[in-house]
């Protein structure tokens, strides 16, 4: 019998996470950007009778430029999750589809992280998870706090496998 979230019985969730806000701030930059050009398109639009044609076509290509540069990479972040629970990663992401990946802890042989210098200013950095099986490696760029969250995996991985070499009972 599962329980809420797609969860199996006696499995809980420990964290949910989404990538680090700092990937939604090139497409706050890029908005910011839209708006300055349309300011300044529309300031300099000389007055004619086909003014309202020339705005309604900049307001057009805005809102187009919006969409694509700004509320895609957002919803891309928002609608993408990394949960660990106390029996495996999971990966959750897609905007009208939904993809989903299930990585079981049992399976996790080691559980990395490495940190650039910005990614030590912002707090955030990129996981490496190596598993037996058919995938390998799985590498996650842009995870806040990326070095409790190493720990906490870690932490886990170790339980699981004790959970498994000695069954209650």
């Amino acid at each position: 019998m599962a329980s809420g979230g797609g969860l199996s019985e006696g499995e809980y969730l420990v964290l949910r996470l989404h990538p680090h806000w700092k990937t939604v701030l090139a497409p706050f930059l890029i908005l910011a950007l839209i708006i300055a050009a349309v300011l300044v398109l529309l300031a300099v639009l000389p007055s004619s009778a086909d003014t309202a044609v020339v705005r309604l076509v900049i307001a057009v290509v805005a809102l187009l430029a919006v969409i694509a540069w700004c509320a895609v990479p957002l919803l891309r972040w928002r609608t993408t999750s990394y949960e660990l629970t106390n029996r495996r990663l999971r990966l959750r992401s897609g905007i009208l589809t939904r993809t989903g990946r299930d990585f079981p802890l049992s399976r996790i042989t080691d559980v990395s992280f490495s940190l650039g210098v910005l990614d030590r200013i912002l707090g955030s950095g990129r996981l490496v998870v190596e598993s037996a099986g058919e995938h390998g490696q799985l590498v996650l760029t842009e995870i806040p706090h990326v070095q409790e969250v190493q720990a906490e995996l870690f932490q886990l991985v170790e339980d699981e496998r004790t959970r498994l070499e000695h069954p209650p009972g």
